[in-house]
C-alpha cells in the first residue's frame, strides 16, 4: 500500500484493533491487527505514516487502535513472529488469519487468487492475473487492486510484473519492491 494510505470497502462495527512497528528489511512496517486476523499492513510507517494510517484505520474498522501488547499474545504475536522469520529469509509461506475487511469486490478477488496461487520467489504478470481471474485484458484494474492492497508483503502484490519484464510500479516503491524480490531469489541481491 502506498504512504497515501487508501482503505477500501465498508465500515464495520467496533472491534478490538491491535498495532505495532516492526522493522524488517525494507524499513518500519506498521501492522495491525483484529480479533479475525492481520488487517493491514503499511510501508515506511515513520511517525507521519503511521498517525496517518492509524486515524485511516480507526474511521473504516470503527475502532480506537491500541498499541499492541508487550507479553508476546495478542492477535500480532504471530504476523510478527512470521514476518520477522520471512526477512530473516526463514519463511517462504505465511500462515495466519487474515483480515479482509479493508478491501472488496474485484480488488478483494484479485489479491485472494494472488495470495493462494503466487508462491515465494515466482512472479505473475498483470494480465496473467487478470485472465485468472476470468478477467482478460484487464490488467489496468489488477494493478488498481494491487495498489489497493491492504496486506503487502503477506498478500505478495511485489509478485507482480510486467509482462516484458519490467517491475511494474509498487505502493511501497520500487527499491521495497527489488529488495523484496531479491530476498525471495528473483532478482539478485543489491551489491552495496
Amino acid at each position: 500500500m502506498d504512504s497515501d494510505v487508501r482503505f477500501e470497502g465498508a465500515p464495520r462495527g467496533p472491534g478490538r484493533v491491535e498495532w505495532a512497528v516492526v522493522g524488517g528489511g525494507i524499513g518500519p512496517l506498521l501492522l495491525a491487527a483484529t480479533d479475525q486476523g492481520l488487517v493491514s499492513v503499511v510501508f515506511h510507517a515513520r511517525e507521519t505514516v503511521r498517525d496517518r494510517a492509524l486515524r485511516g484505520l480507526a474511521a473504516r474498522l470503527g475502532a480506537e487502535p491500541s498499541p499492541a501488547r508487550r507479553d508476546g499474545t495478542g492477535p500480532l504475536a504471530e504476523p510478527i513472529r512470521q514476518l520477522e522469520a520471512y526477512f530473516a529469509g526463514d519463511l517462504r509461506v505465511f500462515d495466519l488469519p487474515l483480515d479482509w475487511s479493508l478491501s472488496s469486490g474485484f480488488n478483494r478477488q484479485v489479491l485472494q487468487e494472488l495470495e493462494a496461487t503466487v508462491p515465494y520467489g515466482t512472479v505473475v504478470g498483470y494480465g496473467d492475473l487478470a485472465d485468472r481471474v476470468g478477467r482478460p485484458g484487464a490488467a489496468q484494474a489488477v494493478g488498481a487492486a494491487m495498489g489497493s492492497n491492504p496486506l503487502p508483503v503477506v498478500v505478495p502484490c511485489h509478485r507482480v510484473v510486467e509482462s516484458d519484464g519490467g517491475l511494474g510500479g509498487f505502493g511501497g516503491g520500487l527499491e521495497t519492491k527489488r529488495r523484496l524480490l531479491a530476498l525471495e531469489g528473483v532478482l539478485p541481491q543489491p551489491l552495496f
